[in-house]
């Protein structure tokens, strides 16, 4: 295994909002590539029970959107403006900018879980979650090692039932994310400034170095 390679895929695989091609279609077969590599990732208790809606139609993407920018647009510009770390501006600031540009995305991709735990203990939501999490990123991966990109976005969650009623979702599945999937405008990614692992690592008890 190249481990140069698989850091830079690690270490490169960016939240995608602003450079995202709104022009270029990306194939259905493409599509499910990601999503066969990304079924793969482990599942709690060997359940498989993630599903994945790909929604390619500009209807429904324009009503995602619009349920997406009803929650987010005002918060996100909001915060951009006042938030004084430079880094986390321009967060919001993009995020802000993909209300206005969602419906555009070629294709939305929305991970579900085939099952509902609301309600439930810790254990079996951590355990829900640790299934379509992995999924989920290896997913993302995934695009980005064939030169497309997205971003784990979870704003839609506040409406989950609206846009559950746009796409037929039946109320026993649990929606996870939205990804705007498109190809990058170029795939010169760099790895994001994070602090030394050393600074955010205890061992054998909290707060011990």
């Amino acid at each position: 295994m190249d481990i140069a390679t698989v850091d830079e895929l690690l270490s490169t695989t960016r939240a995608v909002r602003k450079r995202l091609d709104l022009t270029r279609p990306v194939a259905r077969e493409l599509i499910l590539e990601c999503i066969q590599l990304a079924m793969q990732a482990p599942t709690g208790a060997n359940a498989q029970d993630w599903r994945w809606l790909v929604i390619t139609d500009a209807d429904k993407r324009a009503a995602i959107a619009d349920i997406y920018g009803s929650i987010g647009a005002q918060y996100l510009a909001y915060a951009a403006e006042n938030t004084t770390d430079p880094q986390t501006r321009r967060v919001y600031s993009s995020a802000a900018g993909l209300t206005e540009t969602l419906a555009q995305v070629p294709v939305h991709v929305i991970p579900c879980l085939d099952r509902r735990f609301d309600g439930e203990n810790l254990l079996i939501t951590a355990t829900a979650w640790a299934s379509i999490i992995p999924a989920g990123w290896s997913f993302l991966l995934a695009l980005r090692s064939r030169g497309l990109g997205s971003v784990w976005t979870t704003m839609h969650l506040a409406k989950e039932q609206e846009v559950a009623e746009v796409l037929g979702i039946p109320p026993t599945v649990t929606q996870a994310a939205l990804f705007p999937v498109a190809y990058t405008i170029g795939t010169d990614f760099q790895p994001a400034a994070r602090p030394p692992s050393e600074t955010v690592t205890y061992w054998d008890s909290w707060g011990a170095s």
